[in-house]
Order: structure tokens, then sequence, then C-alpha cells
């Protein structure tokens, strides 16, 4: 491979960490080729892209990048790495890797960046798909705040109705008396 050919995938990588604030390394060693196709086609199907890149292509990408990630050069960035990237998504590559890894234990999440944030280790598996999306979190804030609205309003009316209840059985009293 030509050096220009090298530093257009490492400018490319470069751009790609840049403006997708999630990606995953992962290891699929000793994978079969009808595995490495099942993979394939569930990450195209799920609008993920996976990339099987050189560990010193990874490092070099990350460099200019104003994160750390240095923790990365020393646990992550050996033997076989891929890349995946979800424009939108964070945990969508955790639930395909926990759900492809039902059927081929041969991928392993090496490493995660959710919002510049480092998740390094497959034991992380878990706590990156309970994370919660952007838009989760904003209808979760909007429920919050509009449930102290429903209780006052839901109060007040419910309230309306006991004074007309109270004033109704005085008047009758009033009436029989």
């Amino acid at each position: 491979m030509k050096r220009e050919d090298k530093g257009a995938i490492i400018e490319e990588l470069a751009g790609k960490f840049q403006s997708i604030p999630f990606f995953y390394i992962t290891e699929a060693n000793g994978m079969t080729v009808a595995e490495t196709n099942n993979l394939r086609r569930m990450c195209f199907e799920r609008g993920i892209e996976y990339k099987v890149v050189k560990n010193s292509f990874i490092k070099k990408a990350l460099e200019p990048l104003d994160t750390d990630y240095t923790p990365f050069n020393d646990t992550v960035l050996h033997g076989q790495s891929a890349v995946m990237f979800h424009p939108d998504n964070g945990k969508a590559p955790a639930q395909l890797i926990k759900e492809f890894r039902k059927t081929s234990k041969k991928l392993e999440l090496k490493a995660a960046s959710i919002d510049y944030s480092l998740f390094i280790g497959a034991d992380q598996l878990d706590t990156l798909i309970a994370l919660k999306s952007k838009e989760e979190l904003i209808g979760e804030i909007i429920g919050l705040l509009q449930s102290p609205a429903k209780n006052v309003i839901s109060a007040l009316q419910s309230g309306g109705n006991k004074l007309a209840g109270i004033l109704k059985t005085l008047s009758e009293r009033e009436e029989a008396a």
C-alpha cells in the first residue's frame, strides 16, 4: 500500500472520528466467512458502518482529536481491530454485538467512545446497552416537567368536584331543616 493511500485512509478515519461521536472498536479473530458475512449483513441492516482497520491507522487518526485516547494505546490497539460507527445511536453497535455473540462468541468489544467518554473492555457492553440516547433523555425530562402540571390540574379539577359536592350536601341539609 502506498503512502498516499495510507494517508487517505487515516484522513477518512479521522474525519469519521471527528464527525461521529459514537464509535466502537472490536476484535473478530477466528471468524469464518459465513460469520463475517452475517455480521456485515446485520451491520448494514441497522445502519452501522463496519470497517476492519490497522491499529496504527486508528492510533494516527485519533491523535489530532481533542479527546485523550491514549488509554487505547496500551489496552485496545493490538491484535485485529475493526471499527463500528453509527451516526445517531450510541448503543446500536452494543446491541448488535450482544445479539451477534448469541450465535458466535468470536466478536469481542475492545473499547467504545460515546460522546467522547471512553469505555474500555468487554465488561462494558451491558453498560453501553443501558445508556440512553439523547432523544430518550429529552423525552424523560419533558415527562418529568409535565407531570407536576398534570398533578396540579387534576387536583384543581377534583377539588372543584369535591367542593361542589359539599355545597350541594349543605344546601340539601338546609332545605331539609
